[in-house]
């Protein structure tokens, strides 16, 4: 026959105290949900700063990138001389090189007469340096004056300019005050930093910005030939070119926007401390309600410490309640951050997707939050003396 205390052992004392008062387990699984619901945006708003902020990065055909020392970002590029880029096509390795022109431009809703600035992207569309999705018209066709693509998973403030294009009618907006007309669509999307965009040819880019001259370029993209490395075009590029311009490989350029949106930007940072706030927020309600709980059973704790349990078994059964909490919270909370992942997702057009890793981690977390709220809440119970409770 089973000793009492050894079947005294096996029961979920952890999940039968927390059952006996349910409206205190609502409180608590709600505040865990709302921890984990605040700490999924804010690490999906973060990512998807990240993945947005490099889509031309990752969408352009190049090896190395020449950029201006003064660039601090893509959306603002400075201009530097082409020269360097043609410098760049004698360096061994070096197959062919592109320029591409890019600057903030004001677009015009056609519909409402709205001003919204877009990105627009210059090219020589003979280099065919981007690799655009969902692109049905050629490039090429930006060639002609004042054509443009424009980017449909731009946000809606530039008007219906992809659902006209597909009922086959012409579309036409003004862009720095120059009537541009709409020939072909591609998908992006947007960033922190950019709402829409629009590519054209170098020239047409050049008509838009007059102020621009052919031989100031935003970005020099360096093509390799087969079997050559990057990173050793890369430094002899910095070796041979003087330090008015920047040299990277594709990792390097996408690391460095990547550093420059959570470095030097507030964004960042404010993202960092939301997550922060959602692990002291729910650390707080978890400890309280632990705490109160000890609290009413104190004279059980210390019963059991009298018929001899250690205060290492009673840790557990605190523990055990902290993990059951975080499990229950969780669960809610993700499943409502898909939810309003989906829904911001739409509404801002950001890459906001759940990822295992993501939602693995943030269970772990939940875990580790819970559990140290439950090793706060433990003081109580090793304080407990059997004698001063009855």
């Amino acid at each position: 026959m089973n000793h009492p205390l050894a079947t005294l052992a096996r029961l979920p004392l952890g999940w039968l105290q927390l059952r006996k008062d349910k409206p205190r387990l609502l409180v608590a699984i709600a505040g865990v949900a709302f921890a984990v619901i605040l700490i999924l945006m804010q690490l999906g708003f973060r990512e998807s700063m990240f993945a947005s902020a490099v889509r031309y990065h990752e969408h352009l055909r190049y090896d190395v990138v020449l950029l201006s020392s003064e660039t601090a970002f893509i959306v603002q590029p400075h201009p530097f001389s082409s020269r360097r880029l043609y410098q760049a096509l004698g360096a061994p390795g070096v197959a062919s090189v592109a320029p591409i022109y890019a600057g903030l431009g004001d677009w015009r809703n056609p519909h409402n007469g709205d001003r919204t600035s877009i990105y627009v992207v210059g090219v020589r569309p003979e280099d065919d340096p981007l690799e655009l999705p969902g692109l049905a018209v050629p490039l090429g066709r930006t060639a002609l004056a004042d054509f443009v693509l424009f980017d449909e998973a731009s946000r809606p403030d530039y008007g219906p300019i992809a659902a006209e294009l597909r009922a086959g009618g012409p579309v036409t907006a003004e862009l720095n005050n120059r009537e541009v007309s709409v020939v072909g669509l591609f998908q992006l999307g947007t960033s922190f930093g950019i709402s829409g965009s629009v590519i054209t040819s170098d020239a047409n880019f050049l008509r838009l910005f007059p102020f621009r001259t052919r031989g100031l370029i935003d970005f020099g993209l360096v093509r390799l030939h087969p079997g050559a490395d990057p990173d050793r075009v890369r430094d002899a590029l910095r070796a041979s070119l003087p330090g008015d311009v920047l040299v990277f490989t594709r990792s390097d350029f996408i690391a460095r926007e990547r550093t420059y949106w959570d470095t030097y930007t507030p964004i960042g940072y404010v993202f960092a401390f939301g997550v922060m706030i959602g692990l002291v927020v729910g650390s707080i309600i978890v400890y309280q309600i632990l705490f109160a709980d000890v609290t009413d059973h104190l004279p059980e704790y210390a019963t059991l410490k009298a018929m001899g349990y250690s205060d290492t078994f009673l840790g557990v059964v605190v523990i055990q309640q902290a993990s059951i909490l975080a499990t229950l919270g969780y669960l809610p909370g993700v499943a409502i951050a898909l939810g309003l992942y989906q829904t911001a997702g739409r509404a801002t057009r950001l890459p906001l997707e759940m990822t295992w890793e993501r939602a693995a981690g943030v269970f772990v977390l939940t875990l580790a939050m819970c559990s140290l709220s439950a090793l706060m809440a433990l003081r109580k119970v090793r304080a407990a003396d059997p004698a001063d409770v009855f």
